[in-house]
């Protein structure tokens, strides 16, 4: 079996087992979201009810992710992630409980959608954080990288096809309750995968609280570019939904997404599988590009399938642009700061998202769909302003990476 395959990602000690628990923990964070939101909307009779209920729940924990991360660095997983999935999954079910039938004061799911973002887990970077620890070979970490990316990509497209799909034969409340299932399941097992760690001692927290500052510091060109892709895309999904009402049928915007979750795929698992040569900064910088100008293509298309085309395309970018910043912040932060060190760039990735969700609604009222979608790669390409310059060195004719 050659190095380079995914296969000898997954045979390394331990990595189908955190591989495995990983995907079925995470499954719930791609069901979550559709069930939540029909079960709110199906108990108040109000779909602007249940936008606001799942605003609450992403805010909170979206902004309380990094001080999630960081309980799990100062503590460990095994420590932190069962209690955590505990609260999660009883606060799902108090959700499923109060959607379940007409009645119960709004304010109650309010409560209780806040609730569920303070406890939710962070898997995404707990699971990176021990590819890094199982896997030390830097290309295998890649695949494994890769690997990962692209499949919590393809969670996140299934996920809500399974919640729609379960609320067609049965109360959307059910939805609630399999994500509760699943998050339990998924994370224990990701917990008992993950090896003993000792407890830190004081002066170890207050040297890693110190550090923070200067982690974010030297890990502006990944966080930039995470929140340049999530504004980006996030602009994108909207526009592509009101392009698709304009072109034809609301609904059609699902082949724009099932395209774009397809180049991200595919780019995702080249990026693996290709030998790079380039430092990882450098090919965050390109792939970056990329994806703004893919993006800023998006302005010339004149119907629905040229949309789809041209998704798939900045698709390719999506999950090597993603994987690349998850590499490079591991690079820069130290091994006991590592979970939350991604968990800050899933925070910019999502904060970008929602922040250009809210003002590209507001300026589709006001400019031409096509200016709408040519600032829809604004935030992307702007994100090459963090990135740090070229230079090459004598020795060895490689590109290397230089602050400036």
């Amino acid at each position: 079996m050659s190095s380079s395959s995914y296969r000898a990602v997954l045979r390394a000690p331990g990595a189908a087992r955190l591989f495995g628990a990983a995907l079925i923990g995470r499954l719930s964070y791609g069901t979550v979201s559709l069930s939540l939101l029909l079960a709110v909307a199906a108990t108040t009779g109000s779909y602007a009810r249940a936008g606001w209920v799942m605003a609450v729940f992403s805010t909170v924990s979206v902004l309380l992710f990094p001080a999630r991360a960081g309980l799990v660095d100062r503590h460990g997983a095994r420590r932190v992630l069962p209690p955590m999935a505990a609260g999660y999954a009883l606060t799902l079910v108090g959700l499923a409980a109060a959607t379940w039938r007409s009645g119960v004061p709004y304010p109650v799911l309010l409560v209780l959608a806040a609730a569920a973002g303070v406890f939710a887990p962070p898997l995404g970077p707990v699971t990176r954080a021990q590819w890094s620890r199982l896997v030390t070979d830097p290309e295998l970490r890649r695949r494994a990288y890769s690997l990962d990316t692209v499949a919590e990509e393809l969670l996140y497209v299934t996920g809500p096809l399974l919640a729609g799909a379960l609320a067609s034969v049965a109360r959307p409340a059910v939805g609630l309750l399999l994500s509760a299932v699943l998050v339990l399941g998924g994370t224990v097992a990701l917990a008992v995968s993950v090896p003993r760690e000792a407890a830190r001692n004081n002066s170890a927290e207050e040297a890693a609280s110190s550090s923070t500052k200067g982690l974010l510091s030297r890990a502006r060109q990944p966080l930039a570019a995470a929140a340049g892709a999530g504004a980006g895309l996030g602009a994108f999904g909207l526009l592509a939904v009101v392009f698709a009402g304009r072109h034809g049928r609301d609904a059609d915007v699902a082949w724009v997404e099932a395209a774009l979750a397809a180049g991200s795929a595919v780019g995702g698992l080249a990026l693996g599988a290709v030998n790079w040569r380039a430092a990882a900064g450098n090919r965050l910088t390109v792939l970056t590009a990329l994806l703004g100008a893919a993006l800023a293509l998006a302005a010339l298309a004149p119907s629905l399938p040229v949309l789809a085309v041209i998704a798939a395309f900045a698709g390719l970018a999506v999950a090597p642009t993603l994987t690349t910043a998850y590499l490079l912040t591991d690079e820069i932060a130290p091994p006991e700061q590592r979970t939350r060190a991604g968990a800050w760039v899933n925070t910019a990735f999502n904060a970008g998202g929602s922040a250009s969700t809210a003002l590209v609604g507001l300026l589709t009222e006001r400019l031409p769909l096509s200016v709408c979608l040519l600032l829809a790669a604004a935030p992307v390409l702007a994100a090459l302003a963090a990135a740090p310059s070229w230079r090459r060195t004598a020795d060895t004719g490689r590109g290397v990476l230089t602050e400036g």
